[in-house]
């Protein structure tokens, strides 16, 4: 895609505040795109994660507080808009144990409402973000999109749902939707609740690095390489209707990013299973590995960040912008 592929195109994305929302919203703002975000609203007018977008670039985004669960809203967000990202969600999986109800009604009535604005705007594309969470643990590796869908968690329940009413608007309404499915996203600006940033602040700030089951293993995709994936899936006609895996192909276990993230971090420090942090054994995701053939023939994408490089990222942006008071807390 040239740098000015999105040039003339007006975009609107749902969670610009977000980890991988900020990014992307950079991302199109570099492709030519007028760009719209959707930030949830709060008193502090607090724009989230992108405060780290340079002001220069953040003066050109067309910002919209409010809440996805509220149709008007979205639609209000989406008038005069040709593509829309949708990657608002509640994404953390144990949160939903405690917040269930919350999690299905913002990921899925949440989702639900994008569509139907996107339906009577008549936008050209619609771009629904799926998650790997929703194969739960792989029956066979890698995974491809013809896996069996497995809720472990309220939040993949969510996620499953809400790409089953994705597809349903695309074969009933003929909703030019296509579903992008990221396999454990992680960089700059990730949060705490997330395991690669949680690890790189208590390897640079603790003597221990406490961490729930060390043996499952994950695909990381650095998210300069998702954002890529986005933008090509928004221009691409053969995508529409379909689910596409987006991760490396390359599987890693949490103990052993433990020990990659520590050696990075430049300390001693000692790694220590911690029974808070463990999922219920029903739900803890065994292996997630992806076949991400289908967005290699259809995108031309292929992942270019190594995992030790944005590794490497992700720890000198924890060391500069992350409390070192907070790396001791468990967050869900």
């Amino acid at each position: 895609m040239s740098a000015t592929g999105y040039r003339g195109k007006k975009v609107l994305v749902t969670g610009a505040g977000g980890f991988i929302g900020s990014h992307l919203v950079q991302h199109l703002l570099a492709q030519g795109a007028e760009v719209r975000g959707l930030l949830h609203y709060n008193s502090r007018n607090d724009l989230a994660n992108l405060r780290h977008v340079p002001e220069a670039e953040r003066r050109e985004i067309d910002l919209v507080f409010g809440d996805l669960q509220e149709l008007e809203t979205v639609r209000s967000a989406m008038r005069g808009v040709d593509i829309v990202f949708n990657l608002a969600a509640l994404v953390g999986i144990p949160y939903s144990y405690v917040h269930p109800q919350e999690t299905v009604q913002v990921n899925t009535v949440g989702t639900l409402n994008v569509l139907i604005a996107a339906r009577d705007a008549d936008v050209s594309r619609v771009i629904q973000t799926s998650t790997s969470e929703v194969y739960g643990t792989a029956r066979y590796a890698p995974i491809d999109e013809k896996h069996p869908k497995q809720p472990q968690s309220p939040y993949s329940a969510s996620k499953i749902a809400s790409d089953a009413v994705s597809l349903s608007f695309h074969h009933s309404f003929d909703l030019p939707v296509a579903l992008i499915r990221p396999f454990n996203t992680y960089g700059p600006r990730q949060s705490l609740r997330a395991v690669i940033p949680v690890i790189a602040a208590q390897a640079l700030h603790q003597d221990q690095v406490r961490l729930g089951n060390l043996h499952p293993t994950r695909d990381f995709t650095f998210v300069l390489d998702l954002v890529r994936a986005f933008a090509a899936m928004g221009q691409c006609d053969e995508a529409i209707g379909r689910e596409l895996n987006v991760g490396s192909g390359q599987e890693i276990s949490i103990g052993e990013l433990a020990e990659r993230i520590i050696r990075i971090s430049g300390r001693d420090v000692e790694l220590v299973a911690d029974d808070q942090r463990i999922r219920p054994a029903a739900s803890e995701v065994e292996r997630l590995i992806a076949d991400s053939s289908a967005s290699r023939e259809l995108l031309g994408w292929e992942p270019q960040v190594s995992l030790d490089e944005g590794l490497a990222q992700v720890v000198d942006f924890v060391r500069e912008a992350v409390d070192p008071s907070r790396a001791s807390e468990y967050f869900v």
